[in-house]
């Protein structure tokens, strides 16, 4: 018997998506262009992913010059390099085992990282006390987020465990819950108000879920991806309130923190306004806050570090957390590293600090003119929408397609908007994501596209958009 039949079924029918479909797709034309064999564009752009180095972003100089002296020490004796730059790659190889970052560290993380990634996390936070024994590294925000699910999901023997997800929601994370098992119980965003989370729809959505299964978590994401949306003070307040008085756990992805850029937008982070809102609350709302060295203006994505505080969880049970965290070998040294960079970056009078807050800031203006030529393109165009761009990495617009367009999608056993996403990738070379794998409202239909990305690439992308999509609407009108 092929052990092909013996795979759970969630594990087989959860790798089926719109995403290995525009990829593979994506991959052949590559080929094609670097074969010669295509004609009206000489490159595929990728929007697909919020991946600033593959987007045309360089990375932070003060990261690598620290992960170059950490992987080859001889680069320690090199005065070119900066002085805190070769103190801050000492510091660090002083707390590897001999004096290298090829050994295995602590299985929860270095500790001098993690005490420097929890003083960051209380200035963060205005002075709300965060303790290091609570903060565990791991390979990505998404690997601690698949880690905790496995502590929250009930045996087969009871009622089946659910998780409340936004709708629209990042898809990895949509995929860990079919892995795990888990009944995706979905709460819409409010399109209309700016991607709005009513605590009215959380409501709803929970009593809803009890009807089937047994509701555990919250799982919430902001800024929000691939929404755009950053929650006010006051919506975090009410998510808070109604955690507390239905006694749910709330998973709070907050990855895109460093990436607010909305008119009087700010980020608050879960831990802080729950430590504001007094004891009978702040002390039993069980909370675990997510965060990378991926997002943000670093965007070191494939160094893979990442982390999650836990807040308010019992002694006992954070015992039994480690534990399972603990099955698996140290975060990649290099991850923590990254964090710890993110965490504690040069200060006003550091030799590096000049160089670093440039280009800081330069990845940062460079998103908000991303912005807002993607809001003048939109706005523009016949059959697109999108609400206000606040925060993340992404924009997220509404398209209304005409009704032949739609049975042509039909025709091909598509949805509407993938079909759309297929043709825009064969007839311009660009590659964005379709609304439907992140969910969405029945008859709604959307695409999402990467803002974090090199102003020229991201003005041939919206030159290509434009010119396919008029010449979509007026083709199916």
């Amino acid at each position: 018997m092929s052990f092909l039949r013996e795979i759970r079924p969630m594990v087989k029918n959860a790798f089926v998506s719109e995403k290995d479909i525009l990829t593979s797709h994506a991959a052949r034309i590559t080929a094609e262009i670097h074969q010669g064999e295509r004609k009206g564009y000489n490159e595929v752009l990728d929007l697909s992913s919020g991946d600033l180095h593959r987007g045309g972003i360089k990375p932070i100089t003060f990261v690598r010059q620290v992960l170059a002296a950490c992987y080859y020490p001889a680069l320690l004796q090199d005065d070119s390099l900066p002085l805190d730059v070769r103190k801050r790659a000492q510091s660090l190889l002083r707390e590897c085992d001999g004096g290298s970052v090829g050994s295995y560290t602590d299985l929860s993380g270095i500790a001098k990282i993690k005490h420097r990634v929890s003083k960051f996390i209380t200035r963060r936070d205005g002075g709300a006390p965060s303790s290091p024994e609570n903060i565990i590294f791991t390979s990505g925000s998404q690997r601690a987020l698949m880690i905790m699910l496995k502590l929250l999901v009930q045996s087969k023997d009871s009622c089946q465990t659910g998780v409340l997800i936004p709708v629209p929601s990042y898809a990895s994370f949509n995929l860990i819950l079919k892995v795990q098992g888990v009944v995706m119980i979905p709460y819409q965003l409010c399109e209309e108000q700016g991607w709005k989370l009513q605590v009215e729809e959380l409501r709803r959505a929970l009593h809803a879920g009890r009807r089937t299964c047994n509701p555990v978590a919250l799982y919430i994401c902001n800024p929000g991806n691939p929404t755009g949306h950053v929650q006010s003070r006051e919506s975090i307040e009410e998510v808070i309130q109604l955690a507390a008085e239905e006694r749910v756990f709330l998973l709070v992805d907050e990855v895109y923190q460093n990436c607010v850029y909305g008119a009087g937008t700010e980020f608050y982070s879960y831990k802080k306004v729950l430590s504001e809102m007094g004891p009978t609350i702040s002390t039993t709302v069980e909370l675990a806050s997510f965060n990378s060295a991926s997002k943000g203006f670093m965007g070191e994505c494939g160094l893979r570090g990442g982390y999650v505080e836990l807040v308010n969880l019992d002694p006992a049970v954070m015992e039994y957390i480690r534990k399972l965290f603990y099955t698996e070998s140290c975060t990649p040294v290099g991850g923590q590293i990254a964090l710890d960079l993110m965490a504690d970056p040069p200060k006003p009078g550091d030799p590096s600090f000049p160089t670093f807050s440039k280009e800081v800031q330069s990845i940062k203006n460079m998103i908000c003119k991303n912005t807002h030529r993607i809001q003048e393109v939109f706005d523009e165009l016949p059959g697109i929408s999108c609400q206000p761009l606040k925060g993340g990495f992404f924009v997220f617009p509404r398209l209304y397609f005409p009704q032949r367009a739609i049975q042509w999608a039909k025709n091909k056993n598509m949805e509407p908007d993938m079909a759309y996403c297929l043709h825009l990738l064969e007839e311009t070379g660009l590659h964005v994501r379709p609304g439907c794998e992140y969910g969405q409202r029945k008859d709604s239909y959307h695409i999402r596209l990467c803002l974090a990305t090199e102003e020229d690439i991201m003005e041939d992308a919206l030159q290509r958009l434009k010119t396919f999509h008029k010449c979509f609407m007026k083709e199916f009108a």
